[in-house]
């Protein structure tokens, strides 16, 4: 498991209002789903107080190649549509609480 924090901010494609005023928010939140459905997006969600204007997203991200993480958000359609483009990518080394990330979900009863 090798781990990257991924900063995506509003791009010029970026309307007006907040996350809810964007055009093709149901594609982009069936498009982010999915990702996370595969286990490559861990964690995802708008940084303090963004969600409301120019939004600033952090991605946690699970791959071994920063190039798939370029490769894999690029097909998201406020990439396409410029809504959002990447800040930053950096790898991140969890000490704490790794073993969380590794756990299976308990069976439930």
């Amino acid at each position: 498991m090798s781990l990257f924090a991924v900063i995506r901010e509003a791009g010029s494609g970026w309307t007006r209002g907040g996350i809810t005023a964007q055009p093709g928010k149901s594609d982009h939140a069936a498009f982010m789903s999915a990702l996370a459905d595969e286990g490559f997006v861990l964690f995802a969600g708008p940084l303090a107080g963004s969600e409301h204007a120019r939004v600033r997203v952090l991605l946690i991200v699970d791959t071994d190649d920063e190039a798939e993480i370029n490769r894999r958000l690029a097909d998201d359609p406020w990439t396409v549509s410029e809504q959002l483009r990447i800040e930053r990518i950096e790898s991140w080394n969890v000490f704490v609480g790794a073993e969380r990330l590794r756990s299976e979900p308990a069976a439930t009863a």
